[in-house]
């Protein structure tokens, strides 16, 4: 049954636009520092190039720009080979694409429920040209505190688990138990299924489905207050979906209802095949004014 009563305004107020980031206070930040013990660093994200899987629609270019190489030496300074005495050149590269590919972070203005985003704000009074006037990306804090990494597939002695598996609440608490470890107000809360491991081996089956947290978990999630989640696969949520009426309804839950952002497509194996389950949890992202989302290259410090 589709939940349609209202959402807004945001328990953080009308105006907010960060929403479960609101979180993550400075002592967490300062708790999460004390979890960098060996120094180890962990990249939660995946190399981004024209042949990473990707969601009907969303495509990546990219081109090398060289034409430096031959202007410079027609400048009236130029050198033998460049510009100036010293002969200097650069390339530079142009893309196109969605920042809705690759290991990115979702903001609050990329799903909707009809046309209504978090805070109840409607698309024609978002929606401009070149982005969103609110909600957008830029508005997104840089993002320290607490994280986790609940090893799913672990728990259940797999590498992978199957596409359409709907990860329960009892798994997470039985995942909290066997790793030792509780999740508190502010933390991130990561999930491993082996799904990633599909990544640019096997990218259309990578597309064909994906285990995910369920419904009950995303509800789990939001009452005990993280800031922010994400998994190994290319959304967030079982495809096919628990209710085939309603798809993609995990991520459009915690997205516009609740305000809680998400990672999609990172790469958690080492993470995983460490036995890492608590650690410093750093993502900093660039500010694109009104984008949907933002490439991203979290970090684990353990």
């Amino acid at each position: 049954m589709i939940n349609n009563n209202p959402w807004w305004p945001s328990p953080y107020g009308p105006d907010d636009q960060i929403g479960m980031l609101n979180e993550i206070t400075p002592a967490k930040v300062v708790a999460a520092a004390r979890l960098a013990r060996q120094g180890q660093v962990y990249d939660l994200a995946h190399i981004l190039d024209e042949q990473v899987p990707a969601f009907p629609g969303r495509t990546f270019r990219q081109s090398l720009v060289t034409g430096a190489h031959l202007l410079n030496r027609r400048r009236p300074d130029a050198g033998p080979a460049g510009w100036g005495e010293n002969n200097v050149n650069w390339i530079i590269e142009l893309v196109s694409s969605t920042s809705q590919m690759g290991t990115h972070l979702d903001g609050l203005n990329h799903l909707q429920i009809g046309d209504r985003f978090y805070n109840g704000h409607t698309l024609i009074e978002l929606a401009e040209e070149w982005g969103t006037n609110r909600l957008g990306i830029e508005t997104v804090p840089q993002i320290i505190t607490r994280g986790l990494l609940l090893n799913i597939a672990g728990l259940h002695g797999v590498e992978r688990l199957s596409p359409g598996y709907v990860i329960s609440v009892a798994d997470v608490t039985a995942a909290l138990d066997r790793q030792e470890i509780q999740v508190e107000r502010g933390d991130v809360v990561l999930f491993h299924t082996g799904w990633g491991d599909l990544w640019m081996q096997d990218n259309a089956a990578y597309l064909s489905g994906e285990p995910g947290p369920g419904m009950a978990v995303a509800m789990w999630l939001v009452e005990q207050g993280v800031a922010l989640t994400g998994c190994d696969t290319w959304s967030y949520g079982p495809v096919p979906p628990e209710d085939p009426a309603q798809p993609f309804v995990v991520p459009q839950t915690l997205n516009v209802r609740h305000g809680m952002f998400i990672v999609e497509n990172l790469h958690t194996t080492e993470l995983a095949r460490a036995g890492v389950s608590e650690f410093m949890f750093v993502l900093t992202h660039a500010k694109v004014r009104g984008a949907t989302g933002a490439w991203v290259s979290p970090i684990a410090i353990a």
